[in-house]
């Protein structure tokens, strides 16, 4: 049998980066910088105020009080967004918005609360002091700075800084675009009836789901019956020969049985493209890797809960390494077992369980088989036991797998 590090290791290697490519603002959102952002211009962009007020010459009001305040006549009305920029003459006031353009010659912005807020005289009740209240152009960003590194996240923030400085484009690692195929004539629709011996189908719905909350863009989650024919449309349908995808997940077809479709289309014996191993894990230990034309193929079991597990084992570190993303592996905690545990010999086991934050101890949640979707829905970590180990007394100490990080 493969490792599961071994494993890990070939999955790795099969997800490439694609290039950087030129996208708008709101698509680049969550995506990493594939450059640096040099500022064009400088932000302030102009002399601006930080007050709703009056613009004034600090020296005018210099003796103004609330018991002597200083009276000046308003000869400006000066809103934000306002384009041609007046001259303050000596002994005026200018009325004055926040973040409008500061008049030629003025020194000051007195704030709205510290007078009457006349319109035409303003008695002004408090000095001020020069430069308060202005903001410099270019006190944020000099024109020519680089102020984006390559390898940084487009948050909101970074977005917002963009967008200010008048990019509307970013360069940036484009996200891996996934393929998602559940497998199994006994699969139906959820909010269709059941007949005898059928299913609803969930792989698809979760892996999806994941492959979104990796980072990754779903193609399309499509299911397919236990057809060779079937299956090879859908290929063909999205493009896999011709480059419209970067990565196909399968979920079931691939043990040992007689209607395994996904072995049969991509080669029982690795002849297609496609290698199909045994990993040393449970759950999940069917599993499947290789390439069909630029597309890697990437084929998990079809028991739910070994298909999330081997998603979080070995496809999702891959995708967000792909991307150049933060946090390619969940945090790994040590935790204490506060029930006795039992383990297979020569297999890594991947228990879900509850971690307690606050008290450090973890607690086994739900059996190991690989059906048991219900308790892996509540579930906020995996417990990772070594294959070597096959017992573990309470008060144990384990590496667990947090699924909130």
């Amino acid at each position: 049998m493969r490792s599961v590090e071994e494993h890990q290791r070939a999955v790795s290697d099969l997800v490439q980066a694609r290039l950087p490519v030129t996208v708008a603002l709101a698509d680049a959102e969550g995506l990493v910088l594939a450059a640096d952002v040099i500022a064009p211009i400088t932000l302030p962009v102009f002399d601006n105020s930080g007050m709703d007020g009056y613009a004034v010459l600090a020296d005018d009001v210099a003796g103004a009080s609330s018991d002597h305040p200083v009276s000046l006549p308003v000869t400006e009305d000066i809103p934000a967004g306002r384009t041609d920029i007046p001259t303050l003459t000596a002994g005026t006031a200018h009325r004055i918005m926040t973040g409008a353009p500061i008049p030629y010659g003025a020194d000051a912005v007195v704030p709205v609360e510290a007078t009457d807020g006349g319109v035409d005289v303003v008695a002004i009740s408090s000095p001020i002091a020069r430069g308060r209240h202005i903001r410099r152009a270019g006190g944020d960003v000099a024109e020519g700075a680089t102020v984006l590194w390559a390898g940084q996240i487009v948050s909101a923030p970074v977005a917002g800084l963009a967008a200010a400085l008048g990019l509307a484009e970013l360069t940036v690692r484009p996200r891996q675009r996934v393929l998602v195929i559940s497998t199994g004539s006994e699969l139906i629709k959820p909010g269709t009836p059941l007949a005898p011996g059928q299913i609803y189908e969930s792989n698809g719905v979760m892996l999806a789901a994941a492959v979104r909350e990796a980072g990754a863009a779903v193609v399309a989650a499509v299911t397919v019956a236990d057809d060779t024919a079937a299956f090879t449309e859908v290929l063909d349908r999205y493009g896999v020969h011709d480059g419209a995808v970067d990565l196909v997940i399968t979920s079931g077809g691939v043990s040992a049985g007689a209607y395994e479709v996904v072995k049969d289309v991509f080669g029982r014996d690795g002849d297609q493209g496609v290698h199909f191993v045994k990993v040393a894990m449970q759950p999940g230990m069917p599993q499947g890797v290789g390439r069909v034309g630029d597309a890697a193929i990437i084929t998990l079991p079809g028991n739910p809960v070994s298909a999330q597990v081997s998603f979080e084992v070995f496809v999702r570190p891959a995708l967000r390494r792909a991307m150049d993303l933060p946090a390619q592996d969940r945090p790994r905690r040590t935790a204490v077992l506060s029930e006795k545990l039992v383990s297979p010999a020569g297999k890594r086991q991947f228990r879900r369980g509850l971690l307690d934050h606050e008290t450090g101890t973890v607690t086994n949640y739900g059996p190991p088989a690989s059906h048991h979707l219900r308790y892996l829905a509540s579930a906020n970590c995996l417990l990772d036991i070594a294959d070597e180990v096959t017992e573990l007394p309470v008060g144990t100490q384990v590496e667990v797998w947090d699924l909130t990080g």
